[in-house]
């Protein structure tokens, strides 16, 4: 009555491995978005002092550099009051521009690519 057990494993099971080498480069190109001009054009009608407060405002910059910035418009016909990323110069260009309108004034401005 004897019953016999089941031989032992004798030989063992090895699965065939499989070596993946992947040589593989992945070149990565970051490119600076592209940079926008807010100008400001002369007017007649739009006070020096609402365009200083409007700079000091909407674009952060100090009583000097607003000053400055007026001046230069007002002498030349035109004044960078700031460059952006495109959005950014687009959204304080149209903040800018309802000021203006709001207060009555025609100030004119235009975004142009650096």
């Amino acid at each position: 009555m004897g019953e016999e057990t089941p031989p032992l494993l004798k030989e063992s099971i090895t699965m065939p491995t499989t070596d993946i080498k992947i040589d593989e480069k992945i070149k990565v190109k970051v490119t600076e978005p592209k940079r926008w001009k807010v100008i400001f054009l002369n007017d007649d009608s739009t006070p020096m002092d609402f365009v200083v407060g409007i700079l000091i405002e909407i674009f952060k910059h100090t009583d000097a550099t607003a000053r400055d910035i007026m001046v230069t418009v007002h002498e030349t016909g035109s004044g960078i009051a700031g460059i952006y990323s495109f959005e950014i110069a687009e959204a304080k260009a149209v903040e800018a521009t309802q000021a203006a309108r709001t207060n009555g004034f025609p100030l004119q401005i235009k975004l142009e690519e650096e």
